[in-house]
């Protein structure tokens, strides 16, 4: 699959053809169709199962940095903050370095601005977003990769993923964790009990979620006190509804959130969130629920679970491996439904950065770009990685496995998550912009215009426009 891209301001824009896209998704479709039969958990089981227990080979060469000591910033917790902490142990291993992990908040910007205020920036921070990367090169605080890591993304990554940590021609970020953002997660047994099968379209995503409400289940559980989980909501309903360009001109606001496509993306959530008990908890129920506890109320509480789905990306995993279900039995997934012609496929990602220049900081990002850095952490469960010399069979499950596959096999063919390209004080920030108006809207789906309104102007000031 060919795609060609255009850097403007920074950010990298995507020009695919409809055909590409519809290969990409049937690509994926068919892969996790093809593995609902695993029984193993997403949390790392170190069995023989699927080549689980493989350990990756060296294959990056890094210097001898003993005595040297290195802080790495992140937003991570939890789960993904430990097996990211694994991957960090093994660098230390290998080059003598001692490596501290700094625990940021969102906005990551604004911390890391607090820090080099303060004299004490991290060597390398993990970003969430291009546009806080494009934001941390025009503040002066992010370093250009090294001739060892560019030379290392330019073996393992596709010219996307290169492209997408890319600002102003020179490369500054190292995507070393994606995310595949268009997939509903299920019970299975909640299913099973109402009769239900996978959906393909929207419509039969609405039928479906009728059947599971009939037989007493509510049938979404929304993590609306996190507002990215919403920002992902719409993304993959415009995505497919509006198509590919329209999808790339709002990204970088070339048109306005006062566009007709807009209203449609809304009007359409709406079917799903304004519907009468469709959503656990209701409107004010999902505003207190977030992320993580809005995928374990899913796959606990026997038959009668508070939801019998839940959207969100491929990192889903970690979050049921704290539940009794199993990825592939209990827990199964498919991909987002079509809403217009093609179903979407929208990607995540963070990208390491170098704040501090030096030798030990330029090797962490050379480690990050490798095959060896990401299989450690593929292992655990919950990760997956842009990087195509990963070996698929390093990952716990084949869910999971098929996941990552069907990633690396789209190549340059995605679209990057719309509110990550966008300056943070709109797309990625707590209590603000498009996390905030959509909270809202989520809370009064009726007002479709308000919050086209609202979107544009925190949009316009955010974009300098």
């Amino acid at each position: 699959m060919r795609m060609s891209s255009t850097i403007r301001t920074g950010r990298t824009v995507k020009r695919t053809t409809r055909a590409a896209a519809t290969l990409a998704v049937a690509a994926l479709a068919l892969s996790l169709t093809a593995c609902g039969g695993d029984d193993d958990n997403g949390g790392g089981d170190d069995g023989d199962k699927g080549g689980a227990s493989k350990e990756p080979a060296s294959t990056v060469t890094l210097p001898k940095l003993d005595g040297e000591s290195l802080e790495v910033a992140a937003v991570w917790t939890g789960t993904e903050q430990e097996n990211f902490k694994k991957v960090l142990a093994e660098f230390e291993k290998r080059t003598g370095a001692k490596v501290t992990f700094v625990p940021a908040q969102d906005p990551i910007i604004n911390f890391l601005g607090s820090k080099i205020a303060g004299g004490a920036p991290p060597d390398v921070a993990m970003l969430p977003q291009p546009g806080a990367v494009k934001q941390a090169v025009e503040k002066g605080w992010a370093k250009p990769l090294g001739a060892e890591a560019t030379k290392e993304l330019g073996e393992n990554y596709s010219q996307g993923w290169q492209d997408i940590g890319k600002v102003d021609g020179k490369q500054y970020g190292v995507y070393y964790k994606a995310a595949n953002k268009s997939l509903i997660w299920y019970n299975a047994q909640v299913f099973e009990n109402a009769g239900a099968a996978e959906p393909k379209t929207w419509d039969e995503l609405l039928n479906t979620a009728q059947m599971i409400y009939d037989s007493g289940v509510t049938p979404f559980s929304v993590g609306g006190a996190d507002g990215w989980t919403l920002t992902d909501w719409f993304e993959n309903v415009y995505l497919s509804q509006a198509g590919p360009e329209k999808y790339d001109q709002l990204a970088q606001h070339e048109i306005k959130w006062t566009d007709p496509s807009v209203k449609e993306a809304l009007t359409t959530l709406a079917e799903i969130w304004g519907k009468k008990d469709f959503v656990a908890g209701g409107a004010s129920g999902a505003l207190q629920t977030e992320f993580p506890a809005s995928v374990t109320q899913t796959f606990t509480g026997g038959e009668q679970p508070k939801a019998g789905m839940v959207y969100e990306g491929d990192f889903v995993q970690v979050n049921i491996a704290e539940t009794k279900a199993k990825v592939g039995t209990d827990a199964k997934v498919f991909p987002f439904p079509a809403v217009g012609d093609t179903a979407p496929v929208v990607s995540g990602g963070d990208a390491a950065v170098v704040f501090k220049d030096s030798e030990a900081s330029q090797a962490l990002a050379t480690w990050l770009a490798s095959p060896d850095a990401a299989a450690i952490q593929a292992k655990l469960g919950g990760f997956l990685s842009p990087n195509k010399s990963v070996d698929a069979s390093v990952y716990p499950n084949d869910v999971q496995k098929k996941i990552a596959e069907a990633l690396v096999a789209a190549g340059d063919d995605f679209r990057f998550d719309m509110s990550d390209q966008a300056p943070q004080a709109f797309g990625g920030t707590p209590g603000k912009g498009e996390w905030k108006t959509l909270q809202d809207f989520l809370k009064n789906p009726k007002d479709v215009a308000g919050a086209q309104a609202k979107l544009e102007a925190d949009a316009a000031a955010a974009y300098g426009d």
